[in-house]
C-alpha cells in the first residue's frame, strides 16, 4: 500500500490532505473521519456492532499524532481520541469517500439521526 509523503491538518476547513507517494491526494473532511473512525467505540467488535455516528457536523480535528511508522492517532474536538488510522485505512477511506459518505447519510435516514448536534 502507499504510504503518506505528506499529511496537513485544516483546522479552519476541518480537514486533513493527505498525499500518497503514488501521487493521490486525500482532502478528508473531520466528519467522515470521526464518523468512520476504526475506534472499536465506532466500529465495534464485530460488523453487528457498527455504530452510526450522529451529530458531528461541526467536529474538528485538534491534533495529529504519530503512531509508529505506520498510523496515526487523530484526536477531535468532541473528545474522541482511541482511533488509530493506518495508512491504509486513510487511503482507502479516501479511495472510497464519496460512496462512503452516502452510505452513512442513508444510514443517518433510516435511522432518524441528523449530522446536527
Amino acid at each position: 500500500m502507499p504510504t503518506p509523503t505528506e499529511i496537513r491538518l485544516n483546522r479552519s476547513e476541518r480537514r486533513l490532505s493527505v498525499t500518497f507517494d503514488d501521487g493521490m491526494r486525500y482532502e478528508l473532511p473531520a466528519e467522515l473521519l470521526r464518523v468512520e473512525s476504526p475506534s472499536a467505540e465506532v466500529q465495534g467488535h464485530s460488523p453487528a456492532e457498527r455504530r452510526t455516528v450522529a451529530g458531528k457536523r461541526h467536529v474538528g480535528i485538534t491534533a495529529v499524532e504519530p503512531v509508529g511508522q505506520y498510523a496515526v492517532r487523530l484526536v477531535f474536538d468532541d473528545g474522541h481520541d482511541s482511533g488509530i488510522f493506518s495508512w491504509d485505512f486513510l487511503y482507502a477511506l479516501g479511495r472510497a469517500q464519496d460512496r462512503r459518505w452516502r452510505e452513512y447519510l442513508a444510514a443517518l435516514a433510516e435511522k432518524g439521526l441528523s449530522r446536527d448536534p
